[in-house]
């Protein structure tokens, strides 16, 4: 059962899921707003602001505890250890060259590409991975977030004009 099977269920209304669909770290804005107009027919502008508003919501908690969050989590749990210190190397390996040269504008395109493994989620690992602070971290993925959601709307859009 995936994500929206779940969401109608539950009876949760349109706006709600598409919500919690673009908080969730898998499926981002890549998930939610293909759902909003594909699925509830939600116009492109309410589609694009709900997936954006949604992928927002879990950076702010993110940027300020996951240093402290994932701490926890590591020193209780081996799974959790191992999951984190391959998420950080994976990330520094990966990027390092790009925040050594750009620092925070880095994060702006690793966001704002609708691929997988990118999105407001890694951005938040890379921001911290990195040493970006949040007064830094913050602009630079929201702005990314909004770019991805301009260009997942527009596939979008233009997906299912091509279907129907």
């Amino acid at each position: 059962m995936d994500a929206r099977e779940l969401a109608d269920t539950l009876g949760l209304p349109p706006e709600v899921t598409v919500l919690i669909i673009a908080a969730t770290p898998v499926f981002e804005l890549r998930g939610a707003i293909p759902v909003a107009i594909g699925h509830y027919a939600l116009s492109p502008l309410r589609a694009y602001s709900l997936g954006v508003l949604g992928n927002l919501i879990p950076v702010v908690p993110l940027l300020l505890f996951l240093e402290s969050g994932s701490g926890l989590l590591r020193r209780r749990s081996r799974f959790f250890d191992r999951f984190f210190s391959w998420l950080f190397e994976r990330t520094h390996r990966n990027h390092s060259e790009r925040f050594d040269r750009y620092g925070a504008l880095a994060l702006l395109p690793f966001v704002a590409v609708p691929l997988p493994v990118t999105g407001a989620w890694t951005g938040c690992a890379a921001a911290f991975v990195f040493g970006v602070s949040f007064r830094y971290a913050f602009p630079a993925i929201a702005l990314g977030v909004a770019l991805a959601g301009v260009v997942v709307t527009a596939v979008s859009v233009g997906g299912q004009v091509l279907l129907f």
